[in-house]
């Protein structure tokens, strides 16, 4: 029996060319508590869920953790990001790639660590609407990457085996959570991450971007 495989993508330097405007927001809105650390830091937390991002960046800084300055340092970090909508755009060939998908009749779905305040940019700028395609944001999932709750969800609400699904990541993160949920992973660089890095943390495949992908398909997916 034939197995169709379905995609799950990750939204932030996966779909949309975001996350050093990300790095920027979380630099702007750690600045203002009086927090320093460098950009490069900031960037390699990209793409895990927010709270353990900040918990990770306040241990690192020996700063005081707890659930208010959290809170208060994420809402700080959306407001910034909103500020930069302008310098958000999809990134070379991804709506190509999810209208091909579409047209061949595979399914797919967006699972982003981001929660929808600043989900919903991104997802503007890509012309995907949340009512109509299936989106799981970190609002709708107990963990976040690492851990594999989002493709899990994503998983389950297209009704496919998540044994059967393809996750599309930029980051480390991705790569791990697509490993601990049995998925196979794929590494774009579109997010600043290596290929070398990518690979150890899980991925099958690497390529350049959504283009690149899209151009080469045949080589992770089995088409309907």
């Amino acid at each position: 029996m034939r197995i169709e495989t379905s995609f799950l993508f990750d939204l932030d330097g996966t779909l949309v060319d975001s996350v050093y405007q990300h790095v920027l927001a979380w630099k702007e809105a750690l600045d203002a508590e009086g927090i320093e650390l460098s950009v490069w830091r900031i960037h390699r937390k990209i793409g895990m869920s927010g709270g353990l991002f900040t918990n990770q960046l306040l241990r690192e800084t020996h700063g005081e953790i707890s659930a208010d300055r959290v809170e208060h340092l994420r809402q700080l970090h959306a407001e910034a990001y909103k500020r930069l909508r302008a310098q958000v755009c999809p990134l070379p060939g991804a709506r190509e790639l999810l209208e091909a998908l579409t047209n061949a009749g595979t399914r797919w779905a967006i699972a982003t660590s981001g929660r929808m305040e600043t989900a919903q940019v991104n997802l503007e700028a890509l012309g995907v609407d949340p009512a109509k395609q299936v989106v799981v944001t970190r609002d709708m999932v107990k963990y976040a990457k690492p851990d594999p709750d989002l493709f899990l969800a994503a998983a389950a609400r297209l009704n496919v085996p998540i044994e059967n699904t393809v996750v599309v990541g930029d980051s480390i993160w991705d790569m791990l959570a697509a490993r601990r949920c049995r998925s196979l992973g794929v590494g774009l660089l579109s997010g600043g991450y290596g290929s070398d890095e990518l690979e150890r943390s899980g991925a099958l495949r690497v390529y350049e971007d959504p283009a690149d992908l899209l151009l080469h398909l045949d080589e992770v997916a089995a088409r309907p």
